[in-house]
């Protein structure tokens, strides 16, 4: 079973944790292992557009190690001077490329989590705690590929009758149509009773064994990562010198906890295609 078939809470705790951990830690195994997984998770759930969109996140990573080693000035080994005469160190330029990764990977797990939860799942999510909160973020997620699809249909009708496209013209009957399409879902999730308290819903989500699961997975990698960073594990220090904690053969267990963790959706896919693919074989 693929993993946007899984359980919305499961998503939900999932993509909270690999986020959580990869703004947090910053040791240099656990931003690459983000941005390897990261990276290939995108590719495995949207192809050729992630691909794309993945590689033109490598010049944004060295501008932002660029900008902030240019501005930022701590650390013992100087590289060069900037205009100002200010010393560019190798302990900024590390930390800064460090982080370009690590938010990189970051926008990476969003396009992830952009493909995986559906509508559907954030109203299921937050619909009992706060109905309007959920519609908006319902609306939110499914804005972009709607803007999308109707820009193209407007720039299809204008070409149709003759008129040439103009930006403004495109982007004011967008808005328009946007304002319109939101005005309609809210006055329809209205007159169904969307918003009164206590109602009752159907939900197509049950939590069954192979969800009960995919949670234990994910609570064994979490609190072997939670060990490891108690044991100084997962930071590293970078002024006023670079400073790593001795790698331990303990230390590859964190790591080891750490890449599974963040490749347990790739597997899932994986293991579905391979079921699939013996399935279609047997039949």
């Amino acid at each position: 079973m693929r993993f946007d078939s899984y359980h919305p809470l499961i998503n939900f705790i999932y993509f909270s944790a690999t986020v959580i951990f990869t703004v947090i830690f910053d040791h240099p195994v656990f931003v690459a292992l983000s941005y390897i997984s990261s990276f290939a998770y995108s590719v495995k759930l949207r192809g050729r557009n992630a691909a794309m969109f993945n590689v033109c996140l490598i010049p944004f990573v060295l501008i932002y190690a660029f900008i902030y080693s240019y501005y930022n000035h701590f650390g013992m080994t100087p590289l060069c001077q900037n205009a100002i005469g200010n010393s560019i160190t190798l302990e900024a330029v590390i930390y800064g490329l460090s982080t370009g990764v690590a938010l990189a990977s970051v926008m990476m797990l969003f396009s992830c989590i952009f493909e995986i939860f559906s509508s559907d799942k954030i109203i299921y999510l937050l619909g009992r705690i706060s109905p309007g909160l959920s519609l908006l973020a319902s609306e939110i997620l499914r804005l972009i590929p709607r803007l999308k699809s109707q820009n193209q249909k407007i720039k299809i009708s204008r070409s149709s009758i003759g008129k040439k496209d103009g930006f403004l013209r495109t982007a004011w009957a967008v808005i328009g149509w946007f304002s319109e399409s939101f005005m309609e879902s809210l006055l329809s999730m209205k007159c169904r009773g969307f918003f009164l308290r206590g109602r009752t819903a159907f939900s197509i989500y049950r939590f069954d064994n192979r969800d009960r699961g995919f949670v234990l997975a994910v609570t064994l990698c979490v609190t072997l990562i939670l060990v490891g960073a108690a044991l100084n594990q997962t930071n590293i220090y970078y002024d006023p010198e670079i400073i790593i904690y001795e790698v331990t053969p303990m230390s590859y267990l964190f790591y080891s906890a750490y890449a599974i963790l963040f490749l347990l959706p790739l597997a899932v896919e994986i293991l579905c295609e391979i079921n699939f693919r013996r399935q279609k074989r047997s039949s």
